[in-house]
């Protein structure tokens, strides 16, 4: 199962193409539009959202509400496009009318990709790479996650997320420990945190670092329940499923950590206090007495509830911008100013959910039989129940 997504920021849309899901999945506009929905909200947000109302076109691969087995290709369409025509058209220019062009971009914004994609592609107009390397991406990202929420929830498995960090102002998450208590919660706080008091102080947080001109970061957490034990492999390096979820938190804009369970806190403790002693019961089968791993242990699921975390930098577009240098001139100015939020962690927490949600629906879709969405089904039911009896 893969995706690929197409599109800049101020053109006219975001288009992803999914292949590899099972035919017979039960699939409307409405799983998907329901997530872009979630990202779009959040305390912080910029007069982009304001603009954008994000709902997903089914284009390909559906027909009278299901799966055909062949490529399906989503469209979201930007509004803000009818602002951007002259500028981000896809017609030839001459060089006068090159030159005529507004908000040439040759000032780098330091935290961005702009000056490193530049060099890289030789674009003398930074504007060529921020355009794609803007976070608006993520809005395909997530349209492509709720495909893959929408099979795995049909599979029985649960997931949602939520923060746990905003500014230095922690949650306490102590005794919230289901999924569907995490999804109730956070949807009711505009910072998507399910601590009411730490909500406010977060806010409060969000607030002063606008005022200041500005910018936030925090760490989110996704929860998975439901994953049968052995998802993911401890044969080969690359297909370690632990991997490749660190690998999907770390490729989302402004990600620059991530960990499972207790995380790098199990650095400062013994090996006594960080693995998960394992029981057994005719009920259940097989569990851990705890989940300080996060639901992994050699690269695979152990069928405890999957515990992932990321840390999301500040974003680094600043309404009192840093200083940088003009490659034209080469000359010493402050950096570029585009249109940002103050604060992204909570809209980036649904985008975090739908990199892990797509992870775990491939490995899935890799590992058992998935030409049609009822033989899947069937398979997944096989599988728990010889992992409950081994």
């Amino acid at each position: 199962m893969r995706y690929l997504t197409a599109g800049e920021s101020h053109g006219p849309q975001l288009t992803t193409i999914i292949e590899g899901l099972p035919a017979g999945l039960l699939l409307e506009a409405e799983d998907i539009n329901k997530h872009l929905a979630r990202r779009q909200k959040g305390y912080g947000r910029g007069r982009r959202m304001q603009i954008e109302t994000d709902q997903a076109q089914i284009m390909s691969g559906v027909r009278h509400g299901k799966t055909l087995g062949s490529p399906i290709a989503l469209v979201v369409e930007n509004k803000d496009w009818t602002h951007w025509t002259k500028i981000m058209g896809a017609e030839s220019l001459d060089e006068d009318a090159l030159d005529e062009v507004k908000r040439k971009v040759t000032r780098p914004r330091p935290g961005h990709a702009d000056l490193n994609g530049g060099i890289k592609y030789g674009h003398r107009d930074m504007r060529n790479v921020l355009e794609r390397s803007s976070a608006r991406e993520t809005t395909v990202r997530v349209a492509a996650g709720g495909v893959a929420q929408k099979l795995l929830n049909d599979l029985g498995i649960n997931i949602c997320c939520h923060v746990k960090e905003i500014g230095g102002v922690v949650a306490q998450t102590d005794g919230i420990t289901s999924v569907d208590e995490i999804k109730t919660l956070s949807e009711q706080s505009e910072v998507r945190c399910v601590d009411p008091a730490a909500s406010e102080e977060m806010k409060a947080a969000i607030d002063q670092a606008k005022k200041n001109g500005d910018s936030i970061g925090g760490v989110v957490e996704v929860v998975v329940e439901g994953v049968p034990a052995g998802l993911g492999s401890y044969v080969h390096y690359d297909r370690k499923l632990d991997a490749k979820l660190a690998a999907a938190i770390m490729s989302i804009n402004a990600f620059k950590g991530v960990e499972f369970g207790l995380g790098f806190e199990m650095a400062k403790r013994y090996g006594s206090q960080v693995h998960d002693e394992i029981t057994w019961s005719e009920e259940q089968g097989y569990a851990r007495k705890t989940n300080r791993l996060g639901g992994f242990e050699g690269g695979m699921t152990t069928g405890m509830p999957i515990v992932v975390r990321g840390v999301m930098k500040p974003i680094p577009t600043l309404y009192k911008p840093l200083e940088s240098v003009d490659i034209e001139t080469k000359e010493p100015f402050t950096a570029s100013i585009e249109r940002s939020d103050s604060c992204a962690v909570p809209a980036a927490a649904v985008v975090a959910e739908a990199a892990v949600a797509w992870e775990i629906a491939g490995a899935i879709i890799g590992q058992f039989e998935s030409d049609r969405m009822d033989h899947l089904q069937e398979s997944i039911e096989r599988y728990r129940a010889y992992t409950k009896e081994f």
